[in-house]
């Protein structure tokens, strides 16, 4: 399917508005490696509103995710959490690339699912009722429940990925943050964890989620952010998603030809980020 059929038939629901933004990003400028991963990005998130981060290899999108759960500490501008300088340290999930896990520690999905629970019960309590309640409706919620006792590593991609998304619903988080969750899944595991992510809206989780798939960021997201080291556009796809932006984002990595059905994007890039 051509991009700009995604842009002009988007299936999301609208997020509601409130005073003060879910998450706002200020002028913030992010050091990486000696030089800039980042520099003078700006943006507001509202509260259950789910946005794409997309851009080429190295265009500062899991630094972006890095600073604002606190990884990386920005050389300038600022990050708030509704109205607040800091955030608590339950309030934001992070979801790594699953290249980033070590898949073989001996632990069992429901033991990483309660993982979530630390911030809140502390290290040295032991889980209540409660604890195990919010476990296992995460565990549901996400159809993990069958496999709670399987070792991590006896999993597909798209089970890990459920596992972790669990986690940060066990953890009750209001912001979640996806660093390339669908790199390696199937159309079916991907479709999975969308739909995972449209169950998310009842409850005002806001969903920030980096992608290499225009047309999936354009489909399944309210708004887009396009990176390349500085914030080239950030709105809907059908805003975003301009030959002009999307040259100024992949230059000669992007190929772009009308068609039929509208523009079709090719890019050269594929995966990982910095």
């Amino acid at each position: 399917m051509a991009l700009q059929r995604a842009i002009e038939r988007p299936d999301v629901a609208a997020a509601a508005a409130i005073t003060a933004p879910a998450l706002e990003i200020r002028d913030m400028s992010v050091g990486y490696g000696g030089g800039l991963a980042l520099e003078g990005v700006s943006c507001a998130l509202r509260e259950g509103e789910q946005v794409a981060v997309v851009g080429p290899n190295g265009a500062g999108k899991s630094s972006l995710f890095k600073a604002i759960v606190g990884l990386l500490r920005p050389s300038a501008g600022s990050i708030s959490f509704c109205g607040a300088d800091h955030a608590a340290p339950s309030a934001v999930a992070y979801v790594p690339q699953r290249s980033q896990v070590d898949w073989r520690f001996p632990v069992n999905v429901a033991d990483v699912v309660m993982m979530g629970r630390t911030g809140r019960v502390g290290l040295f309590r032991r889980p209540g009722a409660h604890d195990r309640a919010l476990v296992a409706d995460a565990l549901e919620l996400v159809r993990m429940t069958p496999l709670a006792r399987r070792q991590i590593s006896e999993l597909s991609g798209g089970q890990q990925q459920r596992v972790f998304l669990a986690r940060a619903l066990a953890q009750e988080a209001s912001l979640l943050l996806m660093d390339e969750p669908l790199t390696g899944l199937d159309a079916r595991s991907q479709d999975e964890i969308f739909q995972i992510m449209e169950n998310l809206r009842p409850r005002r989780v806001t969903v920030l989620t980096a992608l290499h798939d225009l047309q999936l960021a354009a489909r399944h997201f309210d708004r887009v952010m396009l990176l390349n080291r500085h914030l080239i556009s950030f709105g809907s796809a059908a805003e975003v998603f301009t030959p002009a932006h999307l040259m100024d984002a992949y230059g000669g990595h992007l190929h772009l030809a009308v068609t039929r059905e509208g523009i079709l994007t090719v890019a050269d890039t594929c995966c990982g980020d910095e």
